[in-house]
């Protein structure tokens, strides 16, 4: 969330409403929720009428019967078409190794590999990015038949039907039309294998193209792949840019390098030329064409206002969003046209400009023409502000050439702008050496299962991509190619085949990148201590290829292979994804760190990433460094336990500070033995020790400020604080028992009860819990009497460990249906009509969990605020992913299980294509930590509890536990977890897809009423002997020796 203790320096405090003014508020409020429907869904709820929105949340939701049946039915999967295509963005890059996009139509953007810091904030919610891409790059299929012959890209402009699926890690799409006689079905993936970060942390994409002629005559077809070196694609550093095409292993691959270039002797240095200031107030010596540029050169100080300083040298430059006749962001974009200078002659070493704007090569870019043809070429960096470039034109000496300025781009960053052009023979040194700067590095485009027809090019000829691909000797080129720095390599892999009808073909592409320069923190990227450069990288592919595959392939399938809705399986696992996006980095040293949101708000934040449960789960070798290098290492002070909550940064957030003591807990669990807990003890207990110590009278409630997730210190008894700090102990609790510390066991265990009892007989009123703001800190920031999201955020962590019961049943439930009464709206436009302060993350018409309301007449948001910003007050108005996870996890939980699947839904359908990128869930920045928190509710459907050094796991569904199938992660394996009821006999099963799994004891949840009285229990195929008992509802099965299974064998159990 925002920095700590001020106001955030960073863009999530900008205006992500996008403009949203009271007007649209307000009109959207009157709509009701029916105004939101995406086509084929099913209505939500409502009608509402104004009376209702009296009240700004109705406590009766009126949900619809066919929507709350669509919560638990299997459904379908989620295919996106047309527009829906657009705001597709499914990271497809390793972990921890940069972030690229894989477009709903198949192709790859976005490309933040090159460790340029991206800060984002909470825009991209109301302001969706549009799939752009900085480098040259796609694939694109020629078939030839009789009487046809056709070359078409793989996307939506190539084929006239063209659909996505994803499936993270695996994104699925489509291409079908009526006019071409083949299908085309592309996967794309990084490695991904849950328990091995090696394996899923490769800087590479693959993409495995299968084509099915689906004629009635034979076809030819030729697949190709091609790729721009993108070596110092940002800091333009002068350097001689080489491609090769290589046959080495199985494979064909286009390395792409650079060096530096060869120094040629100084002559004198003649006086620089200026070509053009952009000073006049027409194009003079200028050719226009279009209407992108106007009639001549723009001043800044009629450019509009959010543009910002773009970096001109004087009162005017050549700017091509065009707003002159009062276009809106949009169509100031949608201008086109293109700007040519009058011939001249190359008489200096080097060109030089400003070019800012869109990164769109051969669309938004300066060209420099020899006869005719483009020997250069430059963009800007989807940044308004402008930044010098140069070309280095020696090779040209005594030519004729001209500059264009190209502005052919309508979409997003559709413009360009250019200003002071000079001729000179100086060339400025980049401030740092070339194999220093951050964008240096290697990358590959490799074609596995090398075949003999498959063939490179070094060098495409200039041209518009694919058609260049397929010309007359386009694969003909050397295999090798080298270009300077401003003139566009591009090379290109190809493979051919000849179909019969209803014949198919596969041809597996790789691109594989390693930018070793990352400056932040510790520095360095790890992968780049596992390879030396990109080729390295497809070098490993080609070795691994199949077994990688497979085990990507094994973990989605049992991913999928469940009885849970699709929506459900989609949305609780797609934020895994925020491990494979700019979020999360791996540094040289081995340590795991992460933002908050991509490029904003840092340090790994102990106050976000407790709620995130999915890293632990799926990969707890990452956690598990967090809390030793990091929490009990750089961030940790061994005199008073504190954890500084932004690692070498900030200081103690009592929410985080407990949360890393409930997380070494977790970190325990989802270990083999009980080596992680030995070796960190007495910091786990030096850090309970310190929130202790904010507890002076060990009464269990926490005194002085209590800084906080809310970005502010809190005074007095808080409700939730309380809570989390009661889980602390009890997991503190467990943990000493463990390791024989009974002493301290009976200290966490006295201040636990005691601060139980106050916390229910001081805090608990009117169906929920509140805070008592300390009455000599008025001006603080505190929720009061008011219904917040987190009030019982220590019985979830609870949950999450397997704790049992920190807060009593009755209460826990009131609170949380207090919660769905009075924070969730099924159209939140009402309630932010007037409570305006905070930023948006649901719209009007969008349905969410409010983070804090005031239903008591003795609080409310002035009150809240005290004297504290709108900026930190008005996070009570908003709705945030990461909290309502958490709170539709613990509803399921408890049983409430409608209400926890609905909050769910209501955060997948806020992210439907039609919407905005289903994998880019923000709060404080782009695919934010605490969404991460969405993994919880599948736990919670699974009612899934593990305690790997015990040997124990169980699983009590909340859906269809009568025949139930889902997936699981233990410390050392992964497999599907599944059961069934069936005339008063109750089956389960343990099934293991990869790895070993040793279990001891297991618990299963019963059917009311039933008492087994029996149990047979069979591993891997073998009886063993077991015993039973019965508590509730709830049976324990016990082995009579540790039991361990293999990848492929399974343990069941019969109760009857």
């Amino acid at each position: 969330m925002a920095g700590d203790p001020g106001r955030p320096d960073c863009e999530c405090a900008g205006d992500p409403a996008g403009g949203v003014t009271r007007r649209r508020v307000l009109a959207g409020a009157g709509a009701g929720a029916a105004a939101a429907l995406l086509p084929g869904m099913p209505v939500m709820a409502g009608p509402f009428g104004r009376a209702d929105f009296e009240k700004l949340v109705p406590p009766d939701k009126r949900l619809r019967p066919d929507w709350v049946k669509s919560l638990f039915e299997r459904g379908a999967p989620a295919v996106y078409r047309g527009a829906e295509l657009e705001t597709i963005g499914m990271p497809v890059g390793g972990l921890c190794a940069g972030q690229v996009y894989l477009g709903g139509d198949g192709r790859l953007w976005h490309w933040d590999i090159f460790n340029q810091h991206i800060g984002t904030g909470a825009g991209h919610y109301a302001k969706p990015m549009k799939p752009v891409s900085p480098i040259d790059q796609g694939f694109a299929i020629r078939v030839r038949a009789a009487g046809l012959s056709v070359v078409k890209p793989l996307d939506r402009t190539g084929f006239a039907d063209v659909r996505f699926r994803g499936e993270y890690p695996i994104g699925l799409v489509t291409y079908r039309d009526p006019a071409v006689p083949v299908e085309v079905i592309l996967e794309a993936f990084s490695p991904f294998a849950p328990l091995d970060v090696d394996a899923s942390s490769l800087p590479a994409t693959v993409l495995r193209f299968r084509v099915r002629n689906t004629g009635a005559e034979k076809v030819e077809i030729d697949l190709a792949g091609w790729l721009e070196n993108a070596v110092c694609l940002h800091s333009k550093t002068p350097c001689l840019r080489r491609n090769r095409v290589l046959a080495t292993g199985g494979m064909t691959v286009l390395a792409c390098d650079a060096e530096a270039p060869a120094e040629k002797p100084a002559g004198p240095e003649r006086p620089d030329i200026l070509f053009e200031d952009f000073e006049k107030e027409s194009y003079e010596g200028w050719t226009a064409a279009g209407t992108a540029f106007g009639a001549g050169p723009i001043e800044k100080a009629r450019m509009p206002a959010y543009q910002g300083d773009v970096g001109a040298q004087g009162k005017r430059l050549v700017n091509t969003h065009n707003t002159r006749q009062g276009e809106d962001v949009g169509r100031g974009d949608a201008h086109t046209g293109t700007l040519t200078s009058r011939p001249f002659t190359i008489e200096r070493h080097y060109i030089t400009f400003l070019v800012g704007g869109g990164a769109h090569p051969g669309k938004t870019c300066v060209n420099l023409l020899v006869d005719g043809k483009v020997v250069a070429s430059a963009t800007g960096r989807n940044d308004n502000r402008m930044q010098p470039h140069r070309f280095d034109v020696r090779a040209h000496a005594g030519r004729q050439a001209q500059l264009q300025i190209v502005d052919a781009e309508s979409g997003g960053w559709g413009n360009i702008g250019v200003d002071q052009i000079v001729f000179s023979d100086r060339a400025e040194k980049p401030a740092l050496p070339l194999g220093e700067q951050p964008d240096f590095g290697t990358m590959a485009l490799a074609l596995l299962g090398r075949q003999a027809s498959d063939r490179g090019a070094a060098a495409l000829p200039a041209g518009a991509v694919p058609e260049t691909l397929f010309a007359e000797g386009s694969f003909a080129a050397g295999a090798a190619a080298a270009k300077p720095i401003g003139d566009p390599l591009r090379g290109a892999l190809v493979r051919s085949a000849t179909l019969e009808p209803g014949a198919e073909t596969a041809a597996t592409f790789a691109i594989a990148w390693h930018f070793p320069n990352l400056r932040l923190k510790d520095g360095g990227r790890f992968y780049a201590t596992r390879f030396p450069n990109a080729l390295a990288v497809a070098q490993h592919l080609d070795k691994n290829a199949e077994v990688l595959a497979a085990r990507t392939r094994l973990w989605r399938d049992t991913w999928y292979d469940s009885t849970l809705p699709f929506w459900l399986l989609d949305r609780t696992f797609l934020n895994a994804s925020i491990l494979a996006s700019s979020t999360c980095h791996r540094f040289a040293t081995g340590r795991f760190y992460g933002w908050e949101g991509v490029g904003c708000c840092p340090g790994t934040c102990t106050h976000v990433w407790h709620y995130a449960q999915a890293a632990a789960r799926l990969f707890p070798e990452l956690e598990r460094d967090l809390r030793e290098r990091t929490d009990f290492g750089i961030a940790f002070d061994r005199n008073t336990g504190v954890v500084r909550f932004r690692a070498e940064e900030a200081g103690l957030a009592v929410d985080g500070q407990a949360g890393v003591v409930l997380r070494c807990y977790r970190e325990h669990q989802m270990s083999a033995d009980g080596a992680f807990l030995k070796r960190n003890w007495p910091n786990i207990r030096k850090a309970l020790e310190c929130l202790m110590d904010k507890d002076g009278d060990g009464d269990g409630f926490l005194e002085g400020g209590q800084h906080n997730t809310l970005d502010a210190d809190w005074y007095g008894p808080v409700a939730w604080l309380v809570g989390l700090y009661l889980a602390a102990l009890r997991a503190a609790e467990a943990m000493a028992g463990e390791m024989g510390d009974d002493a301290f066991a009976r200290r966490c265990r006295a201040i636990f009860e005691k601060g139980r009892k106050r916390l229910l007989d001081e805090l608990f009123a009117d169906g929920y819990f509140i805070n008592k703001p300390d009455p000599k800190r008025p001006d603080a920031i505190n929720s009061g009497t008011g219904c917040h999201i987190d009030q019982v955020l220590g019985q979830f962590w609870a949950f999450q460990v397997g704790l049992g019961r920190v807060i009593p049943e009755p209460e826990t439930v009131s609170a949380l249906k207090s919660l769905w009464r009075f924070n969730f709206a099924p159209d939140v436009g009402p309630y932010r009509g007037v409570h305006k302060p905070g930023r948006w993350y649901a719209m009007p018409g969008e349905a969410g969990l409010l983070m804090c309301t005031f239903p008591r007449a003795d609080w409310d948001y002035d009150k809240a605020k005290g004297k504290g910003p709108d900026w930190a007050a008005g996070y009570f108005n908003e709705c945030m992913n990461g909290f309502e996870y958490q709170v539709a996890a613990h509803m399921i939980w408890e049983g409430l299980v409608q209400e926890g699947l609905a909050v769910t839904r209501a955060v997948h359908d806020r992210y439907h294509a039609s919407r905005r990128n289903p994998w880019n869930e923000i709060e404080c920045g782009d695919h934010y930590a605490r969404s991460m928190a969405s993994y919880a509710v599948f736990l919670a459907v699974c009612g899934w509890e593990y305690h790997g050094p015990k040997g124990h796991l169980g699983f009590a569904p909340r859906i269809a536990p009568e025949d139930f199938r889902a997936a699981f992660t233990a410390a050392e394996g992964w497999g599907t977890i599944a059961q069934r009821r069936e005339g008063g006999v109750q089956k389960e099963s343990i099934a293991l897809a990869w790895g070993r799994l040793r279990v001891k004891t297991m618990a299963f949840a019963t059917a009311e009423g039933a008492r087994p009285a029996k149990t047979a229990v069979t591993v891997a195929g073998k009886q063993v002997a077991a015993d039973l008992a019965l508590e509730n509802n709830r049976a324990l099965v016990t082995l009579a020796a540790d039991a361990t299974i293999e990848a492929g064998q399974a343990i069941e159990v019969v109760l009857e």
